[in-house]
């Protein structure tokens, strides 16, 4: 079956107001990007909906195949066009019906006659198309509610439109859409999640990973970048600072009691995230913290750290557990990637019995006796900034 083109629909957009035309430019742009190398292909926006038109049916299926990853899709159906004649659209119906099984399935036509000259109106249409295609699949069942099959038939000036299979997307906001943010990428299970999660509602991410050769190895350097690599599937791609971070922990093992010495990391690091996110005119600070997942999330623990910085933190994993974690993650495709055994400089130097509940005067007491902020500074002027290119997929089942 060959496909003429694509019935994008926005969902969630479709409830913008006035401001509604920004959220779908975004939206095209994001698509634009995502097929930039698919070379036939065209999109044309519409206020409740958008089209993509692809000369070539590899262009095509390519598209088919990306789309499910670009956050501000609901969902998405392939449509076939012939001449606006009812012969032409029967016979068009047969073939766009017989790409599915049919047997029990309950079916229904609906119309869309953009076109007011076509000669039948809708209901001799739905009776027309509806009667021929029940002749040829006689074990379809006609359900006007919620059918397995709708077909859908649309007659416009240039021709008829139809369309009977609907893929879905990834739902959300286009990414970019709410602002731009920095997310803390550890390589665990927990950070690319609440990354995916923040794309979803629209905001635009760089990564931050915090790396101390030669206790960090340059497989678990690989790692985060294909973390972010997969990140960069739904809709944007994600530039990775990789900040070298061996002198500060060598500085607070060596100078911090051992029990607050992990609160003590977390603050640096959100310092130094957040001259980074100075410098790259992000607004706010992503993590996947989870509360009372580990010693350094418990309430105390993050009040004490984030006394560092006035700048936003958004925790997008707060409130979850680690299965529902563990469950997204295989969604998203992380998971694999995040239990290689390449350990970070958080697990390398973590001590043996952290404070749950660390006392924020202790935390700085202890702090006071080294300065910290020469070597802040120089770690956020010697980090590497890899800009990650668009990754595309070849399959999506995982996501529907």
């Amino acid at each position: 079956m060959e496909w003429n083109e694509l019935l994008i629909r926005y969902g969630e957009l479709s409830l913008k107001g006035r401001n509604r035309n920004t959220f779908v430019r975004k939206l095209r742009n994001n698509i634009k990007e995502a097929l930039r190398d698919l070379k036939t292909v065209v999109i044309k926006p519409e206020r409740d909906r958008m089209f993509l038109i692809a000369e070539d049916q590899q262009d095509m299926k390519e598209a088919i195949a990306r789309l499910p990853y670009i956050f501000g899709i609901q969902s998405f159906s392939p449509v076939a066009k012939c001449e606006a004649s009812l012969d032409a659209i029967k016979e068009k119906a047969l073939a766009v019906i017989g790409a599915d099984e049919t047997e029990g399935k309950t079916f229904k036509v609906e119309i869309r006659r953009t076109d007011k000259s076509f000669p039948l109106v809708t209901g001799e249409l739905q009776q027309e198309i509806g009667g021929h295609v029940l002749r040829h699949f006689p074990k379809l069942i006609v359900k006007m509610k919620k059918p397995d099959i709708l077909l859908h038939v649309e007659i416009r000036e240039e021709g008829a439109f139809l369309t009977a299979k609907v893929y879905e997307g990834a739902g959300g906001m286009p990414v970019g859409s709410n602002g731009h943010s920095m997310l803390m990428l550890s390589g665990g299970i927990d950070s690319p999640v609440a990354g995916y999660l923040m794309m979803k509602r629209g905001v635009s991410i760089d990564a931050i990973h915090f790396a101390s050769p030669p206790f960090t190895s340059e497989l678990a350097k690989k790692k985060v970048m294909d973390l972010a690599e997969k990140l960069s599937t739904f809709g944007a791609a994600v530039r990775l600072h990789i900040i070298p971070f061996t002198e500060i922990q060598q500085m607070i093992v060596s100078q911090v009691p051992d029990n607050v010495s992990m609160t003590t990391t977390r603050r640096l690091m959100l310092q130094i995230a957040d001259k980074v996110r100075q410098e790259e005119g992000a607004l706010a600070i992503v993590t996947g913290e989870s509360l009372g997942q580990v010693a350094s999330q418990t309430l105390e623990s993050l009040t004490a750290i984030n006394a560092v910085t006035e700048t936003p933190i958004l925790r997008p994993l707060i409130a979850a557990d680690k299965l529902e974690i563990i469950q997204i993650a295989q969604k998203i495709g992380t998971y694999d990637i995040s239990i290689q055994p390449y350990e970070d400089c958080c697990t390398i130097f973590s001590p043996s019995n952290p404070k749950t509940k660390p006392r924020l005067d202790k935390v700085i007491y202890y702090e006071s006796f080294s300065d910290f902020a020469p070597l802040v500074e120089e770690a956020v002027k010697n980090r590497e900034t890899v800009q990650l290119p668009l990754q595309q997929e070849d399959a999506f089942e995982d996501l529907l």
